[in-house]
């Protein structure tokens, strides 16, 4: 999923049109299901559960790294889809 994102980040980078969908997912009623319908038209196949894992997995990594590990979660670092749209805006 991370190479996923990776490469959909790059895409919409470089498309103007791309970016303004995505970015305009957050307005849907379903922000998550916006945003992986419309990087499902520009032929980046992402569903919500895997979106949701992404961060959870990426937020469970940062814990496991730290010596001894953390006590806490980092508030907001588990949700890929706003951290995809913070990188993109």
């Amino acid at each position: 999923m991370e190479d996923v994102l990776s490469n959909l980040l790059a895409a919409a980078r470089q498309d103007n049109a791309l970016r303004a969908s995505l970015l305009k997912s957050r307005e849907a009623a379903d922000p998550l299901s916006a945003f992986c319908a419309e990087a499902g038209k520009a032929g980046f196949s992402i569903t919500v559960g895997e979106l949701v894992a992404a961060g959870e997995e990426y937020a469970s990594n940062l814990l496991k790294s730290v010596n001894g590990g953390a006590e806490y979660p980092m508030e907001g670092w588990d949700d890929a889809y706003e951290m995809f749209l913070a990188a993109l805006s």
